[in-house]
């Protein structure tokens, strides 16, 4: 970069500086990422406790048993999410610490930890940002058939009111599911998450029944809601260009825009899910098992949307041998690198299509306050010799990714916060502790903390906007 003001350029600068003075500031995690402590006061195995197992399928065999041992320091990691200036955190509550095995009473000494949690949070003048289900479904109801059977939407609900039941009274944020993406597809269908299946029917499966479990258990909670709470979901999208004008280009650009987007948001949104979708699905030989009511109870109205974003992507509809039919028999579907900058994951770097992404979200299910519930990057952080890191890439990450939020709102996408992925390095799923994607380094041998210099902009940041 030529002419800049800390890490971002000056019309970047005042893109960020537009944002208003109430404008959320936060951070987010996820409890197997970070929590460790997997077998202690009464949790369960998961079924990421389980696919950790699996040889192979983590990058050096790495598991969450300890992670970031936040279940022990979490005060200590409190106290960092208030010197980085944000108000708010946004964590996930382990299903099977709260309902060890998926059924059963609420597990006390399980509940505690995330009592003490939230009391924390609030003595430090913190907001509690509470995700029920951020993929660690407790292994006995994956045994009994996981998210492709529809009683677990009805036990996920179960598990919801537990959790409602004890923190309402100081919890207002709610959000159901995190990423139901990953959950469906790359847990059931490409094999890459757990619990490991290759099975595309499962997959569409598992869509709708965890759709129906954000329904059931939003129902619920807002039957029994104090005044002020509010209800949402995240879910994880981007944008899916066709990488030319041809017929088969637009119809793999089409095809990924619905089952990435579309077959979600129709339905959350607008009752329904789109035809397109349900017919590209029955090519496959799959069906979406829709009972009468199910698109009443999925479609009860949202109080916010959460969007995570890290990049998009176009596609040919033609494969490397120029092909129209994919190895599967199928149509072709081959994503195209734009040819930008990536992060450590191999991830372009495309602030302009947050942009888009937003501002269609806007367009398309208007009436939805947005709140970037994740967004951030994976660098291969070097620290000095004191642990510090000079993270000057996932810095200019951060404030060309604040500028794009910003330029959306100005176009008038209603986004009312951004919480940056994530408050600490951690335990990145398949990916073990190869990436880190904290605003504070992780020592793992010592479980040491250290602000990065992307968390001083991210503090600077806050500060500046709202003036204080």
């Amino acid at each position: 970069m030529t002419e800049t003001t800390d890490a971002a350029t000056r019309e970047q600068q005042a893109l960020i500086d537009s944002l208003p003075q109430d404008f959320r500031w936060g951070v987010a995690t996820a409890a197997y990422q970070i929590e460790g402590a997997v077998a202690e006061d009464g949790r369960t195995p998961s079924i990421w406790d389980t696919f950790c197992r699996v040889p192979s399928a983590i990058d050096n065999n790495d598991n969450g048993d300890v992670a970031c041992d936040h279940y022990h320091r979490m005060p200590e990691d409190v106290g960092l999410i208030k010197e980085l200036g944000a108000d708010t955190y946004r964590f996930s509550v382990a299903w099977p610490r709260i309902q060890p095995g998926g059924k059963g009473p609420v597990n006390e000494a399980g509940m505690a930890f995330y009592d003490r949690l939230v009391d924390e949070l609030l003595e430090k003048d913190l907001a509690p940002w509470l995700t029920l289900y951020h993929w660690d479904l407790p292994q006995e109801l994956e045994d009994a058939g996981g998210w492709p059977s529809r009683d677990t939407a009805y036990r996920f609900a179960d598990y919801s009111m537990l959790v409602f039941d004890r923190l309402s009274d100081r919890v207002k944020h709610w959000t159901t599911l995190n990423e139901p993406w990953c959950s469906a597809m790359h847990g059931y269908v490409h094999g890459v998450m757990a619990p490991g299946h290759r099975d595309f029917g499962a997959g569409v499966r598992a869509v709708h029944h965890l759709l129906l479990g954000h329904g059931l258990a939003t129902q619920r909670m807002r039957a029994a809601a104090p005044e002020g709470t509010q209800f949402g979901i995240t879910l994880n999208m981007g944008t899916s260009d066709a990488a030319s004008d041809s017929l088969a280009d637009r119809e793999a650009a089409r095809n990924a825009d619905g089952m990435g987007v579309r077959i979600y948001l129709d339905p959350l949104v607008h009752g329904r899910y789109p035809s397109d979708v349900l017919s590209d699905i029955a090519v496959r030989g799959a069906a979406l098992p829709i009972e009468d009511g199910d698109l009443s109870v999925i479609s009860t109205p949202l109080d916010f949307l959460g969007v995570n974003y890290y990049f998009g992507q176009q596609y040919s509809g033609v494969d490397e041998q120029g092909s129209a039919v994919g190895e599967d028999g199928f149509p072709a579907q081959r994503p195209i690198p734009f040819g930008e900058p990536t992060t450590a994951m191999g991830w372009e770097i495309l602030p302009g299509k947050f942009t888009e992404l937003l501002t269609r979200i806007g367009r398309d299910y208007p009436g939805l306050p947005i709140f970037i519930t994740e967004n951030g990057s994976a660098f291969d952080d070097e620290p000095d010799e004191s642990g510090f890191v000079a993270d000057e890439g996932r810095t200019a990450y951060l404030a060309s990714h604040l500028a794009a939020v910003a330029a959306a709102r100005q176009q008038g996408a209603d986004i009312r916060g951004y919480f940056a992925w994530s408050l600490l390095d951690n335990f990145e799923w398949a990916y073990g502790y190869a990436k880190r994607f904290g605003l504070v380094r992780v020592d793992y041998e010592t479980q040491q903390r250290t602000i990065k210099q992307s968390g001083y902009y991210y503090r600077d940041t806050v500060r500046r906007v709202r003036g204080s």
